[in-house]
């Protein structure tokens, strides 16, 4: 077996292409190589076409490659974007078109040992609540009955807390759940009906309750560094939150696979840091040399979590927040591409 090694350098250099932006996401650290390379049987990633599913893609195959193994990554989506669908496939990964809401699709699937849910439904998701969820709780139970011999890393959100009081430190993974509007609820049906298969059936599984993802062409930082760029208002009104970069919460999926249980290990995945938006602003006020033009005042609640578990499991995220601004101020500034998929981070009815 290959020794594992992480090549890239992450520290004190700027992004400014979307293939070098491709390469940090999708780098695996040591630790990603090293449980990639004990963990038996190919790895499925259903939901693959989304915004985190490629770069996990990659870095799955990546860390691959470097452990000296023989494994396959099969990506699974609609790929209503057909670019995407190249651009896996020159990185080595396997795909399959599917409608997952589609019984024989399903059913058609390869049995895999190690199968990765990031399916699912966000925006869009008022006026079309049926869909979503259909897609958000439905979908996984039979997800779940189909690779009931797998392993399963199921991704959820920190929406299925209730707002929290900004110096409690955020919601632990024995808070008690108060989703916010439908589509916080279904994420929670999403985890009690997986649940309740993973008990039912000893299925393994680990839930990943994600907030915030972080890539250049996304996220709440974009948010941020763009409003105060263009000189646009910013709302105050959820005055904190988490983030993470994309790169580190792929790395924890890929590790979870190692702590999957019956019943579901459940995790946090963030940052360390509660975050204030002011700071955010006033930290890209500076980059830019522009005043940042704020609404509204702190509430004394915002959606927060607490991934004291996550981090005491993995270790803390490789890359920093204060890295993360200093690339978003540089991708904002040489216009880099973006996904035009504002986050609403602001919202605190949880109506998407």
């Amino acid at each position: 077996m290959a020794r594992p090694q992480s090549s890239l350098n992450l520290h004190g250099t700027l992004i400014q292409t979307e293939p070098q932006l491709e390469s940090y996401l999708s780098e695996p650290t040591s630790e990603v190589i090293e449980a990639v390379a004990t963990l038996e049987g190919d790895i499925l990633i259903l939901g693959v076409g989304g915004k985190m599913g490629p770069t996990l893609a990659k870095q799955a195959k990546l860390a691959i490659e470097r452990a000296g193994v023989t494994k396959k990554v099969i990506g699974v989506s609609r790929f209503s974007t057909p670019h995407v669908r190249e651009d896996l496939h020159a990185a080595g990964i396997e795909t399959i078109a599917t409608d997952l809401l589609s019984e024989s699709d399903l059913q058609n699937l390869p049995e895999t040992e190690n199968v990765i849910l990031m399916a699912g439904r966000k925006f869009g998701s008022t006026g079309n609540e049926s869909l979503t969820w259909a897609m958000n709780g439905y979908m996984p139970g039979r997800i779940a009955e189909k690779f009931r011999a797998s392993r399963l890393v199921i991704f959820s959100t920190g929406n299925v807390y209730p707002l929290t009081p900004i110096a409690h430190g955020g919601a632990t993974e024995c808070s008690p759940v108060a989703p916010i509007g439908e589509y916080a609820q279904s994420c929670l049906s999403r985890e009690r009906i997986c649940t309740h298969f993973s008990s039912q059936l000893g299925i393994r599984m680990a839930i990943l309750r994600l907030n915030y993802a972080i890539d250049l062409r996304y996220g709440i930082l974009l948010d941020i560094a763009e409003k105060v760029y263009t000189e646009e208002t910013i709302s105050l009104e959820m005055g904190n939150v988490n983030v993470i970069w994309q790169g580190d919460a792929n790395a924890v999926a890929l590790k979870a696979f190692a702590h999957c249980q019956s019943p579901p290990l459940v995790l946090n995945v963030t940052g360390p840091e509660t975050v204030s938006i002011r700071y955010l602003a006033a930290r890209f006020g500076e980059i830019f040399n522009k005043s940042p033009r704020f609404e509204g005042e702190e509430a004394p609640t915002a959606l927060l979590s607490n991934a004291a578990r996550c981090h005491q499991l993995f270790g803390y995220p490789r890359v920093s927040l204060g890295e993360m601004i200093e690339w978003m101020a540089e991708w904002v500034r040489i216009g880099g591409p973006t996904l035009h998929k504002p986050t609403h981070f602001e919202v605190r009815d949880g109506k998407f």
